[in-house]
């Protein structure tokens, strides 16, 4: 197998998996920002524990390795010294990681404009000003979308989410797809069937509960109840990371481009998605496994 590919951006380096050696029971959830990263987290910590009260602590106990915040020898030796069943998190593709063949790789999707949207939200709520050169706040100009459409799926532009990141992430984890440890899953699917969900994650992991603890487990997943206990739920809630906590849990719903984005954009937009995606893997990426817009 070829080396894992390089993605270097502002805010991540890919290379520091290297320092992490991956145990054959390890999850590990793969996503493009703002696709239900938090979310799938979530599942697989209420499942470990089999606690609907669980402290997550995300950042702590399921880090985020690629993120340079963190000195990498200190997030190694904490991964090292877990003598737990271990999950991390990724914003990298899945051919920029290292693949064990029994490890397992949640890969979550999302609408690619209800990520854009959301991102948009999400980068009002976190004090790094290099946002602002892609999300300025005032965008009379229609800055923001252009360079979600201009951007590519390396480099600086990695960290802030253009469409070309987001169809590098699909094209690569549906290239593994045949693989048993790697599942991709879709945020339309786990809105419309949370328990389905659960469900498919528990078995993957091997995991089992009693059916009346599996239904607190889905009620604590749901984004009301992450929403109303962010500080539990939001990575490094409560820490001052963000400005809100809550906010990180803007809405949860889909569709906010409708009325936002003009003609061109749209057609702009559906140009990029038609030359890089069969009709039938961009029904996928966008809705799911109905494949169709829900509205």
């Amino acid at each position: 197998m070829s080396p894992p590919k390089l993605y270097l951006g502002p805010l991540t380096d890919n290379r520091r998996w290297d320092s992490v050696d991956i145990r054959p029971d390890d999850v590990i959830v793969v996503t493009p920002p703002k696709c239900g990263t938090t979310w799938m987290q979530t599942i697989v910590a209420l499942l470990f524990s089999g606690d609907p009260e669980v402290e997550t602590e995300l950042s702590v106990k399921m880090p985020w390795v690629d993120i340079r915040v963190r000195e990498m020898s200190e997030v190694a030796a904490r991964l090292d010294a877990m003598t737990h069943r271990r999950s991390m998190k990724s914003h990298t593709p899945m051919d920029g990681l290292p693949l064990h063949d029994e490890a397992q790789y949640l890969c979550v999707f999302r609408h690619p404009l209800d990520a854009h949207f959301s991102y948009r939200k999400h980068v009002r709520n976190v004090p790094l000003p290099w946002f602002d050169l892609w999300y300025p706040e005032d965008d009379t100009d229609g800055i923001t979308f252009r360079r979600f459409l201009d951007g590519g799926a390396e480099g600086f532009d990695t960290d802030v989410m253009p469409l070309a990141h987001i169809l590098q992430h699909y094209k690569a984890a549906k290239a593994l797809a045949d693989r048993p440890n790697v599942t991709l899953f879709h945020y339309a699917d786990m809105t419309r069937d949370l328990a389905g969900t659960m469900e498919t994650v528990a078995a993957l992991l091997d995991i089992s509960h009693p059916r009346a603890l599996v239904d607190k487990l889905i009620q604590a997943a749901t984004f009301d109840n992450m929403k109303t206990n962010a500080t539990r739920f939001a990575p490094s809630g409560g820490k001052g990371f963000f400005k809100s906590d809550a906010e990180f849990f803007h809405s949860g719903t889909s569709g906010k481009w409708h009325g936002v984005l003009t003609p061109d954009e749209l057609a702009a937009y559906n140009a990029m998605m038609d030359a890089h995606l069969p009709p039938e893997e961009r029904a996928w990426l966008e809705y799911g496994s109905e494949g169709t817009n829900p509205g």
